[in-house]
C-alpha cells in the first residue's frame, strides 16, 4: 500500500504504549488484506458472494479490543475485524465462507452468519434487527450472574429504522442492562442515502428519547474509538447501564460487490478514500517512527503467508457430503427427557391452576429460570397465573416487560445464549404477531445453524369461545408447526398441562405451549401435588372404540367428548393429540388402521391447518384400510368475530356432531 505523508486524521495517542499502537495497525491490517484476497478469489469465481468492509476497519478493532475476550460481540457483514481480533482461525474462517465443514454452519449458512460460544461472538441474521434484543438478553444474563460483563451489539444506520432498534434500546434502557449499541452510520443502506433513512441530524440523538448517554466518535480514527469504547466499558462494568455510540464512517463499496457503488458522487467517495483508516494511521505510525517500512512490510508478508496457508488448507478439505440422517438431527437439540413420576397425592385443580403450579415448582427446580411478560409481576398476570410468584422468586426472575414482544423474546434467546431458561408470556396469542420474525427466525433456526440452543418457552393463552374478539380469540398452532426447529404444545386437561409444561422448560428447544383460555377456569381434574413430567410426542387415548378415530387436541377435546356422551352408541378411538411436534403419527396411524375410519377436529379454520397435513398423512399411510375419506371439521374462514351467536357459528364444535354422524353412514 502507499504510503501517506501525512494523516488526514488527527490521532491523539494519549497514553497508550507502542505495542498497543502496532497491535491496532496489525488487527486493521489483517482483515483488509483478507477483504482484498477475498476479492480477487470473487472475480475468479471461487466465493459466491462478499460483503466488504473495506474503510470501517478501526470500528471493529477498536471495539474488540476495548472490551474482554469473556464480553460478547454481535457484529455484522462489515466487521470482519471483529472475528479476526478475536483470533478465530483462518482456516476456520475460510471454510465457513465455502461451506466446508470446519466452518461454523456445516455450510448450513453463509459469510458472517454464525455464532461462537468459543470466541462469544453471535453472528448477526439477514433481518437485522433481532441481534439488538438479543444483546440485551445476553447483557440481562451477565446482571443475573454478576460477572461484570458487558455486551456489545453492531447495527448499521438503515438498521436503525427498524421497530426492534427501538424496543432493544427501550428494553436496555428500562431495565438498565450493560449493553453498548454501536451504530455504523456509512452513508447507505444499499443504495439509500442517509437522508432517505432518518431525519434528525445525527442518530446518536436518539438516545435522549430513551434516557440513554449516547455519543459521537470518528468511526476511522482506531485510537479514538478504541480509547473511548474502553473507557465507557470501563464506566459500564462498574455500573451497569445501555450506553448509545454513532459511528461516522463510509461504505466505500458497494452493499455487496455485484451492487456496486454508481450511485455514490465520485467527490464524495474520494473524501472518504482520503480519510482510509488504515493509510492514515499508518501514516501517523511513521510519522512517529513507532512502525518502520521494514516493520510494515514483515506485517504484510506475515499476514499474507497465514491467508495463504488458511486457504490452501479450507480448499483441500472435502466438500461436505449431503446426509439427510445428519440434516434432519441437526434441526432440534437432543434431549434426555427424563421422568419424573407423579405423586399418588393429588389435589383438584383448575386448568389455570395447574399451569400456575407448573410455573412455580419449575422456579424451584431451575434456581435460574427467569419469566418474563406484560403484567406478570405484582399483577400476576392478565389471568393471574403469576400471582404471588414475586414474593418467592423476585424481580430479578419475574420481569414485567415493555409492550414490546419481539425484544422479549430476543431477549430470551439471548438469555439461552447466556446459558439462562426462560419463559415469555404472550398476554394473549394473538400479540405473537409482534414478536414473530424472532420466534420463525431465530429461535427456530439457531441450533440447526450453528448449534445454538434456544431453550425459551413461549406461552400461549388462545382460543375463542369467551366472546373476545379478531385480536384475542386465534388459535394460530399451524403457523409454528409449519416452522422447523419449533415444538408446539397444546394440552387439553390440568394433568397434561402440568406435566407438559415442565418438560417443556427442561426441553433446551424452543416450545410454543398453547394454553385455552376457555378451559382455564372451566376444566378441573384430579392432578399430582409434587412436580412431575410427561414426554413430548405421546399421544393420549382417552376412550377406545372400534368404528371411527377422532383426533383432536385443546378445546376439540372437549367438543369431541361432549358428543360421544350424547351418543353413547358411537364405538370410537378418541385421541388426544397433546403435542402437535413432535407429533405421535405412530398412534394416529395405528387406530385408522384399526377403525377403518378418520375425522379430525380442529378449532382453528380449515385451510393450511394441522387437520389438513394429518388428512394428507392418512391419506399416504392408510389408504388402503380406509373405509370412508378422512373427515375435517373446523371452523369458518373468517376471523373470530365478537358477539356470542356469531362465535358460535363461527366455531367447529357446532358442526362436529352432524360431520360425525355422516362419516359413520358414508
Amino acid at each position: 500500500m502507499p504510503t501517506i505523508t501525512k494523516s488526514n486524521i488527527a490521532y491523539d495517542k494519549r497514553s497508550l504504549n507502542n505495542q498497543t499502537l502496532l497491535k491496532l495497525y496489525y488487527n486493521m491490517l489483517k482483515p483488509r488484506l483478507i477483504e482484498e484476497k477475498m476479492l480477487i478469489l470473487l472475480r475468479q469465481g471461487k466465493i459466491s458472494k462478499w460483503f466488504s468492509g473495506i474503510g470501517q476497519e478501526a470500528i471493529s478493532v477498536g471495539v474488540t479490543m476495548a472490551l474482554k475476550p469473556s464480553e460478547f460481540i454481535l457484529p455484522m457483514h462489515r466487521n470482519l475485524g471483529v472475528f479476526t481480533s478475536r483470533e478465530i482461525p483462518l482456516h476456520r474462517l475460510f471454510c465457513q465462507w465455502q461451506g466446508k465443514a470446519s466452518g461454523f454452519t456445516k455450510g448450513r449458512d453463509r459469510s458472517f452468519h454464525f455464532g461462537t460460544q468459543e470466541f462469544n461472538i453471535v453472528g448477526m441474521i439477514s433481518h437485522l434487527g433481532p441481534q439488538l434484543g438479543v444483546a440485551d438478553g445476553i447483557a440481562l444474563g451477565n446482571l443475573l450472574k454478576k460477572n461484570g460483563n458487558l455486551t456489545a451489539v453492531f447495527t448499521g444506520e438503515g438498521g436503525t429504522s427498524e421497530g426492534d432498534f427501538h424496543e432493544a434500546l427501550n428494553v436496555a434502557s428500562v431495565w438498565s442492562l450493560p449493553v453498548i449499541f454501536c451504530i455504523e452510520n456509512n452513508g447507505y443502506g444499499l443504495s439509500t442515502p442517509t437522508n432517505e433513512q432518518y431525519n434528525c441530524k445525527h442518530l446518536a440523538d436518539r438516545g435522549k428519547g430513551y434516557g440513554i448517554e449516547s455519543f459521537i466518535l470518528d468511526g476511522n480514527n482506531v485510537i479514538e474509538t478504541y480509547t473511548k469504547v474502553q473507557k465507557l466499558a470501563e464506566s459500564i462494568r462498574k455500573r451497569p447501564r445501555p450506553i448509545l455510540i454513532e459511528f461516522k464512517t463510509f461504505r466505500r463499496r458497494g452493499h455487496e460487490e455485484a451492487s456496486g457503488t454508481k450511485y455514490v458522487p465520485k467527490e464524495l467517495m474520494d473524501e472518504w478514500e482520503a480519510k482510509d483508516p488504515i493509510e492514515n494511521y499508518r501514516s501517523f505510525l511513521f510519522s512517529k517512527k513507532i512502525l518502520t517500512q521494514q516493520m510494515d512490510e514483515a506485517y504484510i508478508e506475515d499476514i499474507k503467508s497465514e491467508i495463504d496457508a488458511a486457504l490452501e488448507s479450507a480448499y483441500a478439505e472435502p466438500n461436505i457430503i449431503p446426509s439427510q440422517t445428519t440434516e434432519l438431527n441437526d434441526v432440534y437439540k437432543s434431549f434426555d427427557y427424563k421422568e419424573y413420576t407423579p405423586s399418588k397425592e393429588t389435589t383438584e385443580l383448575r386448568f389455570i391452576d395447574a399451569i400456575s403450579e407448573s410455573l412455580k415448582q419449575s422456579m424451584r427446580k431451575h434456581k435460574d429460570l427467569v419469566i418474563m411478560g406484560q403484567d406478570i409481576a405484582e399483577y400476576g398476570g392478565v389471568f393471574k397465573i403469576t400471582e404471588g410468584f414475586v414474593e418467592e422468586f423476585g424481580k430479578d426472575r419475574v420481569r414485567n416487560t415493555p409492550i414490546c414482544e419481539s425484544a422479549i423474546v430476543e431477549t430470551a434467546m439471548g438469555l439461552s445464549i447466556s446459558g439462562i431458561k426462560s419463559v415469555v408470556e404472550m398476554q394473549f396469542a394473538d400479540f405473537v404477531t409482534s414478536g414473530f420474525n424472532p420466534v420463525v427466525n431465530y429461535l427456530a433456526k439457531s441450533y440447526y445453524r450453528w448449534e445454538q440452543e434456544a431453550d425459551v418457552v413461549v406461552r400461549m393463552p388462545c382460543g375463542a369461545g369467551v366472546a373476545a374478539g379478531p385480536f384475542h380469540s386465534q388459535t394460530n398452532e399451524a403457523w409454528f408447526t409449519k416452522t422447523p426447529g419449533l415444538k408446539v404444545v397444546y394440552p387439553a386437561f390440568p394433568y397434561d398441562a402440568k406435566g407438559l409444561l415442565a418438560t417443556a422448560i427442561n426441553d433446551p428447544n424452543p416450545v410454543l405451549f398453547f394454553e385455552h383460555k376457555a378451559l382455564y377456569r372451566s376444566i378441573r381434574q384430579d392432578v399430582p401435588s409434587d412436580y412431575f413430567t410427561i414426554p413430548f410426542g405421546k399421544a393420549a387415548f382417552l376412550k377406545e372404540g372400534e368404528a371411527v378415530t377422532i383426533i383432536t387436541y385443546g378445546a376439540g377435546v372437549h367438543w369431541a367428548l361432549e358428543t360421544l356422551d350424547k351418543n353413547a352408541d358411537i364405538s370410537a378411538d378418541l385421541i388426544d393429540l397433546r403435542t402437535l411436534q413432535p407429533l405421535d403419527k405412530e398412534a394416529i396411524i395405528k387406530s385408522v388402521k384399526k377403525t377403518g375410519r378418520a375425522i379430525i377436529l380442529q378449532e382453528d379454520s380449515l385451510f393450511g391447518g394441522i387437520a389438513s397435513d394429518l388428512s394428507a398423512l392418512l391419506m399416504e399411510e392408510c389408504f388402503e384400510h380406509l373405509d370412508a375419506p378422512v373427515k375435517r371439521v373446523a371452523s369458518m374462514e373468517t376471523p373470530i368475530p365478537f358477539i356470542g351467536q356469531l362465535e358460535d357459528q363461527y366455531l367447529a364444535k357446532g358442526k362436529f356432531e352432524d360431520a360425525l354422524l355422516e362419516l359413520l353412514n358414508y
